[in-house]
């Protein structure tokens, strides 16, 4: 591995001779101090070099350069201490589904291929199409992600929070809007539509798939009326003419309900084909299978391709509307052809499918315009501004990211989707075929989106993914299914209303760099992650579940604790006490046993279940599909949005320490519609996820310790189980003693052991 590293490093951009612009000296070599032994000499570090225009962000450890110009984008993430390069190809920073439409944020696109980064290909990178553009950066403070009141006596050492490293904000702007109209003199029009009986203009000639004699382009004397299988291709092509930068269609499909196949168009350009075709079947416009806008195929359409800039913009219209982008493509030179008709999956004009069945659409005009009046590009008011945060720490390898959506216009806008962060990383195996699983990068990825009723980050880290790169054409595996392209996106949603002059926060992203194969180094790595990302996972008090909740008992058991060493009492499952009672004598009784027990260096507090019941009513509950444990109140209710609050008040008016809450929100989404909190189904994982963790992040400003069963230490919590199986806890007390040992030891490769608890 570290051969090949090497070798990869030299095709690189380089990130020498940089500028510093903070005082601080060149840290030491990582290949020579082990930072899991000593962090200390590794700091984290802001670098600019204005005269390459790159950005880096580098702790001696971990390095993520970044090209300014003519788009920000990360050209190379490197672990110094193995010398590996984690990239093979530049993607956009970030992406924001915003009111409909997808936006990639900054990016550059234009290299050959996308097996690696060559430095060479630097001068010929362009922005990506339609592309959220770079404005600027400043440097911030690291700051708590939220307040976190410590308890010494509970940690073997003192830990920093926030963690030390340094934190920078990239600013960027909305793309320009697209002209409305073509003010382009018209170079060459066939209007279709008008001619009968008539012969086809010898500028076009017909391309269809072979197999089907009927297929034509000028159906019983009507030009433009295309008739071909369903999956068939069926068209006509003709040169773009010299000075053209703009071919417009007007058509409609006809009885054709096909997708892939749909009709359309089609532009030769570059050494490839781009298609822009209408599904019917989608109800949607299409390039090369991504998706967007709506189509309704009961009314004709305007396709539009327009070479602009070193780029083909892909536009649709319906109803005389102005056209929206559906994707652009880097196009260097201008097209040389246009197909229009049935152009196929491909765009070859001559590919066929299994679908035998005969249809009709129209072609009915084509026109092709010059250049536009040269005019200033218009800044679209109607679309937020994005900022990107990192952040990175002194003496690890690891780096936080997270989005800031700030809506400076006068109208509400939606934020759909978002993606934090995409890594089109380099592969860890080849295969010309098969299955590709054995493998993994030398990246841990974690998120705060996380939960699943699992004490396992593998099972819960639901917004992580890493799966094949549809850009990635000339890679070993033969059905392109390489797993070399990392995402962090929430799996649905949010679906936020962001409204005039506010602001949408996005998930955090962790990422750290780890450097070695080796199972024990790499446990280390992620163990010294928690600590200092989650430091509250490092307090470790002595516990004592307590089964009866009355005063004499519960008061027993506080001097039992305190003469046996014990520093906490939880009235645990089935001991009967109610979190949920808002009766000021129950909980002010509980208050005089909190405090006796704070007499006695004793903390109290209490058990709730909150997942696998009902709420009172079940409107209340989540609704559409079964959730994890049968039933589930949704957290987007009204009776979801008094339960928490109510734990806060129980806290509040008893002085608890400890809350343990049972069955914690596990990921399940509600349809329902009319509930307070949440529109739908595609906000409901969102709305339910930022109300449980703004519980937890509460408890944890408030200096109240979180037994949680789930995978939330990212937001507060605390312990979870090593691992359970209530089975196990009915065996011999001897051989539950081995069994839960192996548990404990398997329960620590991706935790601490103060993380865990075991019965």
């Amino acid at each position: 591995m570290r051969t090949s590293a090497l070798l990869f490093a030299a095709l690189l951009l380089p990130a020498t001779a940089c500028t510093s612009l903070q005082a601080a000296d060149a840290p030491p070599s990582a290949q020579t101090t082990d930072w899991l032994i000593n962090p200390a000499p590794f700091k984290a570090q802001i670098v600019e070099n204005k005269a390459k225009h790159e950005l880096i962000l580098d702790n001696g450890l971990a390095r993520r350069t970044f090209q300014l110009t003519p788009n920000a984008a990360c050209v190379s993430l490197e672990n110094l201490t193995s010398q590996e390069h984690l990239l093979r190809a530049i993607a956009p920073e970030a992406r924001v589904t915003i009111n409909g439409t997808e936006f990639a944020i900054g990016g550059l696109t234009g290299a050959p291929i996308a097996n690696y980064i060559n430095a060479a290909w630097r001068d010929q990178l362009v922005p990506i199409p339609h592309s959220y553009q770079f404005t600027g950066w400043r440097e911030e403070a690291v700051k708590a992600r939220f307040g976190w009141q410590k308890r010494p006596e509970w940690l073997a050492k003192d830990l920093p929070w926030p963690p030390p490293g340094k934190h920078i904000v990239m600013s960027y702007a909305p793309p320009v809007a697209p002209p409305a109209s073509l003010g382009g003199s018209l170079l060459a029009e066939d209007d279709f539509a008008r001619i009968n009986n008539a012969k086809l203009n010898p500028a076009w000639k017909v391309l269809a798939a072979p197999g089907f004699d009927r297929a034509s382009f000028v159906n019983e004397g009507k030009v433009g009326e295309v008739m071909a299988r369903a999956a068939a291709a069926t068209c006509a092509e003709r040169a773009w003419p010299a000075d053209a930068r703009s071919a417009e269609v007007l058509m409609d499909t006809g009885d054709d309900g096909s997708d892939a196949w749909a009709p359309g168009l089609a532009v030769v350009h570059d050494g490839r084909v781009t298609s822009l075709i209408a599904s019917p079947g989608a109800r949607a416009f299409a390039v090369g299978g991504k998706k967007a806008g709506r189509f309704d195929p009961a009314k004709p359409c305007r396709l539009r391709a327009r070479w602009a800039d070193g780029q083909l913009f892909l536009e649709a219209s319906q109803n005389d509307a102005p056209f929206d982008l559906i994707d652009a493509v880097a196009c260097a030179k201008a097209p040389t052809a246009l197909r229009v008709g049935k152009p196929g999956m491909n765009g070859s004009g001559t590919d066929a499918g299994a679908d035998q069945t005969v249809i009709r659409c129209h072609i009915r005009k084509v026109s092709f315009r010059g250049a536009e009046p040269a005019a200033p590009p218009a800044a679209r008011t109607d679309l937020p501004a994005v900022e990107v945060h990192y952040e990175i720490y002194d003496g690890i390898p690891l780096m936080q990211k997270w989005l800031v959506v700030k809506n400076t216009g006068k109208e509400p806008v939606r934020v759909n989707r978002f993606t934090v962060d995409e890594l089109r990383l380099a592969e860890v195996e080849a295969s010309s075929g098969g299955k590709l699983d054995f493998e993994h990068p030398n990246l841990w990825v974690e998120t705060d989106y996380a939960f699943g009723n699992a004490m396992e980050p593998h099972e819960c880290n639901v917004a992580v993914s890493l799966g094949s790169d549809p850009d990635y054409p000339t890679q070993m595996h033969y059905a392109r299914q390489t797993p070399c392209l990392l995402r962090v996106a929430p799996p649905i949603g949010p679906d936020a209303e962001v409204p005039a002059g506010g602001s949408f926060e996005s998930l955090r992203a962790f990422e750290l760099l780890t450097d070695s194969t080796e199972r024990e180094r790499r446990s280390l790595a992620v163990r010294r992650m928690f600590r200092t990302v989650a430091p509250w996972t490092a307090q470790n008090p002595f516990m004592f579940h307590k089964v009866q909740s009355d005063p004499a008992t519960v008061r027993a058991a506080i001097d039992q604790a305190a003469e046996a060493g014990f520093e906490m009492v939880i009235m645990s499952f089935g001991s009967g006490f109610n979190f949920e009672s808002r009766d000021e004598k129950y909980m002010a009784q509980y208050k005089e046993l909190a405090d006796y027990g704070k007499s006695k260096g004793i903390v109290l507090g209490g058990y709730s279940l909150l997942a696998s019941r009902g709420a009172a009513t079940g409107a209340d509950n989540t609704q559409g599909q079964p959730a994890t444990f049968g039933v589930m109140p949704c957290l987007g209710a009204k009776w979801g949005s008094d339960y928490l609050a109510q734990i806060k008040n129980m806290c509040e008016k008893t002085g608890f320490g400890v809350f343990e809450n049972d069955g914690s929100y596990p990921g399940d989404r509600c349809a329902a519609k009319d509930h307070p909190f949440h529109h739908g189904l595609e906000d409901s994982q969102w709305v339910q996820w930022r109300a449980i963790t703004g519980l937890y992040q509460w408890c944890t400003a408030h200096g109240v310790y979180l037994n949680i069963p789930d995978w939330y230490f990212l937001s507060g919590a605390t312990k979870a189980c090593m691992h359970y199986r209530e089975s196990n806890y009915g065996l011999p007390r001897n051989e539950q003693v081995l069994v839960e040992r192996q548990n404990m030891f398997d329960g620590t490769w991706n935790k601490t052991a103060s993380m865990g608890w075991m019965l």
